[in-house]
């Protein structure tokens, strides 16, 4: 699939991404969620399964608070607070950070969640507004979502497959 470039696209570049990947967590170990197995997001780390749906459920809430500070009124946090383009290992760490005490279930539930509520956000704006103006430098807001969400979970996607095959 394509960059999507409509309010539909996105919709379904985030769907088939998204329904993929909880394929793929589904064949993950529960006793296996914490293993430092896979490759980090930091150069040279290694993180867990677990990690990874942390960073995925990060990024979500990252999406949704960019949004509610501008509807807030409220200046821009690119990409988080304290944090710069070029640090976004940084990012990763601190989300593994927030969510590593929550069990296997509770991350798989949160990612659900997070994903529900950009499918909400989508839906409540139109083509124009998603792909008709530039919302951050040269992105548009459909853009922006889809670089955090669809693009995302194929790449996490690929990583658990890969750990997957090598693993049997």
């Amino acid at each position: 699939m394509g960059v999507p470039s409509s309010k539909v696209e996105l919709l379904e570049a985030i769907e088939s991404s998204f329904c993929k990947l909880q394929k793929e967590f589904d064949r993950v170990p529960v006793e296996a969620a914490r293993n430092q197995v896979l490759p980090g997001h930091n150069k040279g780390t290694i993180m867990s399964p677990a990690d990874l749906l942390a960073y995925l459920v990060g990024w979500g809430n990252q999406v949704m608070a960019w949004h509610q500070r501008r509807e807030a009124g409220l200046s821009d946090e690119f990409p988080a607070a304290g944090i710069k383009w070029n640090e976004l290992g940084l990012l990763a760490e601190r989300y593994y950070a927030e969510h590593d005490t929550d069990s296997w279930a509770s991350l798989r539930s949160q990612l659900v969640s997070s994903k529900e509520c950009i499918i909400d956000l989508v839906k409540s704006h139109s083509d124009r507004e998603l792909y008709g103006t530039s919302w951050y430098g040269k992105w548009t807001k459909g853009r922006m979502i889809s670089l955090n969400t669809s693009s995302p979970y194929a790449n996490a996607r690929g990583r658990l497959r890969a750990w997957l095959r090598d693993k049997n």
